[in-house]
């Protein structure tokens, strides 16, 4: 029988192996008792100077990134018994922020310290592990496609909880947990994200509906065409912001795909 497909989000794998060697330096040479992400906001400068001293080297950075990714990209194949895998990465001019007219698309994460060497991780990921930028596009968009285009018995490894509206199976990284994803549920997960926006993303949903509300509006809908009216009957008829954030939050099934309303 063959393996069944795994889709690994590398923009996980990247971030997670180089915010790992950070945390290795701030417990050597900073100190283990305090917080990494506060103290990377409140001292920047200074963090990022003394990380670069610590790290200098190729070897160093190298054998820690391929000890890191190797350990979760192992991991995650032998726990879904699968040797087929593909690791997929966001690449740059993401169609997203022309897309974001009310609101600037993920201005909230501006501020947040991203891991020094994240560029470096992300080239070692192409490089020794195959990994697909996708441009234009979200790592996630590609992840989409391709499941769309190997069936339901392909497996998405990930955390990122956007990832529900793909009809498949599901593989949660960190709880190492199973979720599988039908048309219909993953087609409500999507309006419900319409309805409740994007925290992280800078997608400003229905105020004062959350995941529980949203669920309960369209619990007993099973329509596209019905979905769609909660949503525009919550938006109190702006369709024009609907159809915004729709298409911020809807992983492409095709290449180029714009989404479009089911009537």
């Amino acid at each position: 029988m063959e393996s069944s497909k795994v889709l690994i989000d590398g923009d996980i794998v990247a971030y997670r192996s180089a915010a790992s060697l950070e945390s290795e330096y701030f417990k050597d040479a900073v100190c283990s008792d305090l917080k990494l992400y506060k103290y990377k906001q409140d001292h920047h400068e200074m963090f990022v100077k003394g990380y670069k001293f610590w790290a200098a080297g190729t070897t160093k950075l190298e054998r820690h990134l391929d000890k890191s990714m190797k350990y979760i990209i192992d991991k995650t194949v032998r726990s879904v018994d699968s040797g087929l895998y593909q690791v997929y990465l966001t690449g740059s001019d993401n169609f997203r922020y022309k897309v974001a007219k009310s609101f600037p698309y993920k201005e909230t994460r501006k501020s947040t310290p991203k891991p020094v060497d994240l560029p470096k991780a992300r080239a070692y990921l192409v490089k020794h592990f195959g990994a697909i930028i996708s441009e234009g596009e979200e790592a996630d968009d590609l992840i989409a496609i391709e499941a769309t285009r190997c069936g339901p018995t392909t497996i998405v490894a990930s955390v990122d909880k956007d990832m529900l509206q793909i009809p498949c199976r599901h593989f949660n990284l960190t709880k190492g947990s199973w979720t599988t994803v039908s048309k219909l549920s993953g087609l409500k997960f999507f309006y419900a994200q319409i309805l409740t926006g994007d925290v992280a993303d800078n997608i400003k949903g229905v105020h004062g509906i959350g995941p529980k509300t949203a669920q309960k509006l369209l619990s007993d809908l099973t329509a596209e065409e019905d979905l769609w009216d909660a949503c525009v009957k919550a938006y109190e008829g702006d369709v024009q912001r609907v159809i915004e954030n729709a298409r911020l939050l809807w992983l492409r099934r095709e290449v180029g795909e714009v989404w479009i309303p089911p009537k």
